[in-house]
């Protein structure tokens, strides 16, 4: 009794520690009736476990095993890199010293030649900018391909040119200073403004213009394209259309003395703007100075005739002894006649009264002209001062980087300027001219008026 009673406690926690040790024996044993079966479990849990081990020790056995291949294979590379770098170097240092004793025997067997090859490539350089920027080159396209090679030659160290392309280099040369002083006719693509390319006959005028159909064209020599020029000089556009039909041995037109530095000249003529476009870039204050100079004139030439016709009537009455009403000096005059017993101081009250009627229409709207002869300078410096602001606006935005576009708007600002003295001088002149008149016609009444007056007093 007493074993049977202690063994079933021993068996249980025995099944309780089998329990907790294995996972598997766990999950499979909970079916498990009796401590037989359980123990059937755990032991085939172990095993399951111990193949498990071998087979990841295998695993783990196989693979360092690979790398110890690798690794001997590895270094048997290294070694026999080592090697080869080691020929390598001595083959390197072998090379080193054949080559200093083959550029010490070129240096000799070169002598002077090596200071005439260095006068070639400058030659060569320069002549290749000016060819490929002369508009000959529009004529004879891939000129200069062969200097690009011959340079390359004269530059390295293991190639010389041949003679004969030295001998290419002298005869393009002299190719270029015959054809700069010849006029010769030639078919060529010309792209239009707009983009359209068409087939032309062009006039070339030694190394300065490219002409066809009286228009100028251009030469890009970084494209080899011809193009006619997007604004022609109005001046010379006659003489270029006349040269295209022309027969004659000699004929006139405008060429442009930097055409083989690339046409600065001409673009610099077509780029500046003309007075018309001047005129625009004076703005709003230039629309306004203009109108004042155009009212100015009608003002100036309206009074100016009629002081004249004034004038010419005051100076027919100082030839008649009879007043005339048509004339501010009849219109005087009468004052005597239609008062003939009138005292001396009356009189002279009279005749001062009727001057001073007279004087504002004669003197009328000189005052306007001059009036605007003040004030178009001052509108002239309003239109500076306010394009100045937006020059300093514009250099305070992006910088004064752009030094042709600030001189662009210091030139647009002075245009008012100009426009306000163009209109102040004319102007003033006038105003002179128009007083003038007026003065001399107020100044023969005054005279008159005394006259008539003393006449009166010694009557009297």
């Amino acid at each position: 009794m007493n074993f049977t009673v202690n063994k079933f406690p021993l068996a249980a926690s025995l099944c309780g520690l089998l329990l907790a040790g294995s996972v598997i024996a766990q999950d499979e044993a909970q079916t498990a009736v009796d401590t037989a079966e359980l123990l059937e479990l755990v032991r085939q849990a172990d095993l399951i476990q111990s193949q498990d081990v071998r087979d990841r020790q295998a695993a783990f056995t196989a693979e360092r095993n690979n790398q110890q291949r690798f690794l001997d294979q590895e270094n048997t590379t290294r070694v026999a890199e080592e090697r080869r770098s080691d020929q390598l170097e001595d083959s390197f240092n072998a090379n080193e010293l054949v080559i200093a004793d083959k550029q010490d025997q070129l240096e000799e067997r070169l002598g002077a030649l090596r200071e005439l090859f260095g006068h070639l490539t400058g030659a060569a350089g320069d002549a290749r900018e000016n060819l490929d920027l002369s508009i000959v080159s529009a004529q004879y396209p891939g000129r200069t391909d062969f200097l690009e090679s011959m340079i390359a030659k004269m530059s390295s160290t293991t190639e010389l040119p041949s003679i004969a392309e030295i001998e290419r280099l002298w005869a393009e040369m002299l190719h270029e200073i015959v054809e700069s002083g010849n006029v010769s006719r030639f078919s060529t693509s010309v792209a239009s403004p707009d983009g359209n390319v068409s087939q032309r006959e062009v006039i070339r005028v030694g190394n300065y213009n490219l002409i066809s159909d009286g228009d100028y064209l251009s030469y890009d020599a970084n494209t080899g394209r011809v193009t006619v020029l997007p604004s022609q000089p109005k001046r010379f556009t006659g003489d270029a259309r006349d040269i295209q039909n022309s027969t004659a041995a000699f004929n006139r037109v405008g060429i442009d003395p930097t055409g083989s530095r690339g046409g600065t000249f001409l673009k610099a003529i077509i780029a500046s703007p003309t007075l018309e476009q001047k005129w625009h870039q004076g703005g709003t204050v230039g629309y306004i100075i203009t109108g004042l100079f155009g009212v100015a004139m009608l003002i100036s030439f309206w009074r100016l005739i009629v002081l004249m016709g004034l004038s010419s009537k005051v100076s027919k009455q100082l030839k008649s002894n009879k007043a005339m009403p048509n004339n501010p000096l009849g219109r005087v005059l009468a004052i005597q006649e239609n008062n003939p017993n009138i005292d001396t101081e009356t009189l002279e009250l009279k005749l001062n009264e009727q001057i001073l009627k007279e004087r504002p229409a004669i003197e009328a709207w000189v005052n306007i002209v001059k009036i605007i002869a003040a004030v178009a300078p001052l509108m002239g410096l309003l239109g500076t001062v306010t394009g100045m602001i937006v020059v300093f606006q514009g250099i305070t935005l992006f910088g004064a980087g752009d030094v042709q576009g600030m001189a662009g708007g210091i030139s647009q600002a002075l245009v008012t300027t100009v426009l306000g003295l163009c209109v102040a001088i004319p102007t003033i002149l006038l105003h002179t001219l128009l007083n003038s008149r007026a003065m001399r016609i107020v100044h023969i009444l005054d005279e008159q008026a005394a006259g008539i007056v003393a006449e009166k007093s010694e009557a009297n």
